[in-house]
């Protein structure tokens, strides 16, 4: 069981990440936006992933933070856990792979850790782009019954790239969010819950959360996603996700739709949806040809049983 909760979450952000990289940089009205996006693919929009369904550097690095954790043990202190999870970003950050676009601070900051600065220190100060929330999803599910630990780690793996309190906040509630689905708690909880858990850390990011709240019984969507933002700062991008969530909790598909179809971040808004609700719903609720297609099924596929092995693990300590 806990294997294929971990197939879930990853499968179901690489493939909402995968459903929303067509649509990310559209920019057929001067710049990318729905009504582009439907030019393209139809009144509804972008459906289905592509063949084969490539993911970006949200999939990528969340791989690489998850292999880091890994590595260096999940009851490891947490300098010897991030020095591992700054290692496998160097290792992203010159693959081949990263050809897709990713995030200028994400790159700046991984350049800064390799060229010898602390990984406390080598983070973009100012900067709160969603590059370090898109990636925390399997923090949720290794430490779904610590807490504490969760917590440390979601914000600890941020300020790599990322220092700004709203990015942090929004690496802490990405994780959250996931175990909150884990654990069967109510979608109708998950505001007043991440709130609660990240009290203190940000206002900027608790703006964001409140402004879900306030669009949930719009009639129109897409100028409740309009409201809320784009998602290109962490804040946002939690927001975006959470109300895809909430507006389609039992249906994984209409949820990683509906943030893939959308102004701003698409493929980002669509993987952290994708990893929460891949949480909440199981395996099953994916579509099997979609896992099918997936780029990389058989590395997550692997991935999932370390993670699997390493949480089993660590709660038996």
């Amino acid at each position: 069981m806990s294997e294929q909760q971990a197939q879930a979450i990853l499968f179901g952000l690489a493939l909402g990440d995968a459903l929303g990289y067509p649509t990310e940089f559209k920019r057929l009205n001067p710049t990318k936006d729905v009504p582009g996006i439907k030019t393209i693919y139809g009144e509804h929009g972008i459906q289905e992933p592509p063949t084969p369904a490539l993911f970006t550097d949200d999939t990528q690095m969340t791989m690489a933070l998850t292999e880091g954790l890994l590595e260096a043990g999940l009851g490891a202190e947490i300098d010897t856990q991030m020095q591992a999870v700054g290692r496998h970003f160097v290792t992203w950050a010159h693959s081949p792979d990263n050809n897709r676009a990713p995030g200028i601070t994400c790159m700046n900051g991984v350049q800064r850790f390799e060229s010898g600065i602390s990984w406390r220190e080598s983070g973009i100060a100012h900067s709160k782009g969603c590059g370090s929330a898109m990636r925390v999803a399997t923090i949720g599910y290794l430490y779904q019954h610590d807490e504490a630990k969760l917590r440390e780690v979601a914000d600890m793996s941020g300020i790599i790239t990322h220092g700004h309190p709203a990015a942090r906040a929004a690496c802490i509630a990405g994780a959250y969010l996931v175990k909150l689905a884990l654990d069967g708690v109510h979608p109708d909880q998950y505001l007043q819950r991440v709130l609660y858990f990240t009290d203190g850390i940000s206002p900027e990011f608790d703006q964001a959360i409140l402004k879900v709240g306030h669009v949930l019984a719009w009639g129109d969507q897409e100028m409740a996603l309009r409201h809320i933002g784009e998602g290109w700062v962490g804040d946002e991008a939690i927001a975006l996700a959470l109300y895809c969530v909430l507006k389609f909790p039992d249906d994984y598909v209409a949820t990683v739709r509906r943030g893939a179809n959308t102004d701003g971040d698409s493929d980002s808004i669509a993987c952290i949806a994708g990893g929460i609700l891949g949480a909440r719903l199981g395996i099953n609720a994916i579509p099997a040809d979609w896992r099918n297609r997936c780029e990389k099924r058989d590395d997550l596929i692997d991935l999932a049983a370390r993670m699997a092995k390493a949480r089993a693990s660590y709660a038996g300590t």
